[in-house]
Formats: C-alpha cells, structure tokens, sequence
C-alpha cells in the first residue's frame, strides 16, 4: 500500500479530531449555575470556553446545537434574554459559559453597565478559560460593539476566535466572502485567532468544526 502523502494525513487527523470532539458534546451536559454578580461567579478547576457576542446573535441556539440538546440553554427570539453567565459542564471534562450579550439597545443603562461589569469580571484574571468564541451575524458582520468587545479582549490578553453564526441564511456563495471579511479584522487584533468558523445553529453547517476546534483548545 503507498504511503499517505501529507494532505491525506491531515485529512485523516482532522476527521479524528472531528468524532472525537463528536463523542465529548454527545456525553452529558448540565447546567450547573448561573451567575448574576461578580460575588456569585462560579469558581471551578476545568478548563472553560465562553461564548460571547451581540444580544440575539444566537449563543444559546449555538450551545444547544453544540451538545444536540433543543433546551440546554433557553433561547428567545427577545434580544437581552440572557442576563446572567450561564455555566454548563460538559462531561466533566470542560465547562461552556454563556455569557450576557451585549448591543441591546431596549434596556436601562445601568442594566447595561452591569451587564458590562459581570462579563468583565468573568474575563479579568480567570485562568481556566481557554478561549473566547466571539459570535459575530454572518448577514450583518462585525459591528462597532463586536470591535469594542475585540478591544477589551485584546487588553485583558484573553485568546478569542470569532465565530460566523446563521450562515443558513446567506447565499452560498456570500459565506466565503462573510469569512474573509471577518478575518481581515481578526488580523488587526493580537488576540484574535486568525481562523474564522461559519456556522449555522439550523442546519448544522459548521458545527463539527466548531466541536473540534473546542475540544482542541479546550482540552489540548
């Protein structure tokens, strides 16, 4: 039999890394608490990986889809429905954290300031947490707010990647063109993972990809 040449070697990684990241998001998953201020914050040992991103950007759709569970994280169609760090171990291997999303414009301003307290208070000094995925509406792109969140991370020296969600709803040949637009601005940041992943919460486009790149980061 001749010998696999390089592409085909990491073709066959990759699909390992894949079903293994398959097998960890089909074990358990619970929710284990949710945190609405700083006092409450849930201190753990495993490694953690947090989804960050504009109110009704999809982050809880995008944990369910995660772990194949419909009502693991509530979701709704009103913007700003997550108001606290929802913390859920998966497989008591690793833990993913949804945070508050940020933009929504139909709150009092002190809300929002305490939104904008308890995330960074989450993100300042927590050394389990491995990643930020930074979850950016592919029909809309990165917006002043994605920047400013970029920024903070950028300065807190916290490692964030940013994520395409609802891709499902762009033609196909727009995705492409969403990734290079989002990773252009990756390059700008110092933090930012150059890679960019397209996902879709509806269809699944992307999500094996995602599962690996968490377990990876997460595990590795």
């Amino acid at each position: 039999m001749p010998d696999q040449g390089p592409d085909q070697e990491q073709e066959g990684r990759a699909a390992e890394e894949i079903e293994a990241a398959r097998k960890l998001f089909a074990g358990p998953c619970e929710f284990v608490a949710g945190a609405a201020s700083p006092q409450s914050m849930l201190a753990i040992s495993l490694p953690e990986v947090a989804f960050a991103g504009r109110s009704n950007v999809g982050k809880s759709s995008l944990v369910n889809a995660l772990t194949g569970r419909r009502t693991l994280a509530r979701t709704s169609s009103n913007p700003g429905h997550t108001r606290q760090i929802n913390f859920f171990d998966l497989a008591g291997r690793l833990y993913l954290v949804d945070l508050p999303g940020y933009g929504f414009a139909q709150v009092s301003r002190s809300m929002k300031e305490a939104w904008q307290d308890l995330a960074s208070a989450y993100l300042r000094g927590r050394p389990t947490l491995k990643r930020v995925c930074l979850l950016i509406d592919s029909r809309h792109g990165v917006k002043d707010t994605d920047r400013e969140t970029m920024k903070n991370l950028d300065k807190a020296a916290v490692s964030y990647q940013l994520v395409l969600t609802k891709c499902d709803q762009l033609k196909a040949a727009d995705v492409p063109r969403a990734v290079a637009a989002a990773e252009a601005v990756a390059r700008k940041h110092g933090a930012a993972h150059p890679e960019v992943l397209p996902t879709s919460s509806e269809t699944g486009f992307g999500i094996p990809e995602l599962r690996a790149e968490i377990a990876a980061v997460g595990l590795g």
